[in-house]
């Protein structure tokens, strides 16, 4: 059985959050399948959220009046990205699949994740103004997001006090990822972890460990709003 890269982009603070256990259910259960995983721990790694100047060396084509878009991607054309950010997208480029692990703050990522996105995801690199979508530079790659939430999934379905939680992942799923020309995974969405019971955590780890046991034959879904996997929800913040 050939190896199968996986590339794991985890954001959260603390070693003993839910979000950790995810994650370590995901690296044990993909190695058991002979899965090469690599895992980018981005407050371990004290990864840098702001796209700046400083993420190009050398000569700023236009430094009076920087555009950051024009610069990384004549950075990355010439080989002059920042160390972090090269070391970053070496690891993309090498993944089949990329699990994004984090606690959904605000309807979206927590702000190191989306600084990651910034960042790391360049013109030229990610995409490019031909190759987008279905024709996208990472078509032959899958992405799933996993993530917690503080709300309950019956708070968010489309009649419920937040909204559907499809809306709430639309810039995520087909405006970062789908863009890019991922093959989108259905979500892994756990629910108000820290208003239920132990109990209830460990069998969420069970159906995540289940899930991932298949996680390499799934297929993707259509971007559309009308996901044919319906899982309606999500909060503002969550803290574990």
């Amino acid at each position: 059985m050939a190896t199968f890269n996986v590339l794991i982009v985890y954001a959260h603070q603390s070693a003993t959050s839910f979000n950790a256990a995810a994650l370590d259910t995901a690296v044990k259960t993909l190695q058991l399948q002979k899965c090469n995983v690599v895992v980018s721990d981005l407050y371990a790694m004290k990864f840098k959220a702001s796209a700046t100047a400083e993420d190009i060396t050398g000569t700023l084509k236009n430094p009076q009046n920087f555009q950051y878009g024009e610069e990384s991607l004549l950075a990355w054309q010439e080989g002059r990205l920042s160390a972090d950010i090269v070391e970053e997208q070496q690891k993309v480029k090498e993944a089949e699949l990329v699990v994004f692990q984090f606690p959904m703050y605000w309807f979206t990522v927590p702000a190191i994740l989306k600084g990651w996105f910034d960042r790391v995801f360049t013109q030229g690199f990610a995409y490019t103004p031909e190759k987008m979508y279905t024709e996208g530079i990472f078509k032959d790659k899958k992405a799933i997001l996993s993530f917690t939430t503080g709300s309950y999934e019956s708070m968010c379905c489309p009649d419920g006090i937040n909204g559907d939680i499809n809306i709430a992942l639309w810039p995520l799923q087909n405006g970062i990822l789908h863009y890019c020309g991922f093959q989108v995974l259905a979500p892994q969405i756990f629910w108000a972890v820290e208003h239920v019971t132990e109990e209830a955590r460990q069998n969420m780890l069970e159906g995540w460990q289940k899930r991932l046991e298949g996680l390499l034959q799934e297929n993707y879904f259509t971007c559309e709003l009308n996901w044919p996997f319906n899982p309606p929800c999500t909060s503002c913040t969550d803290k574990d």
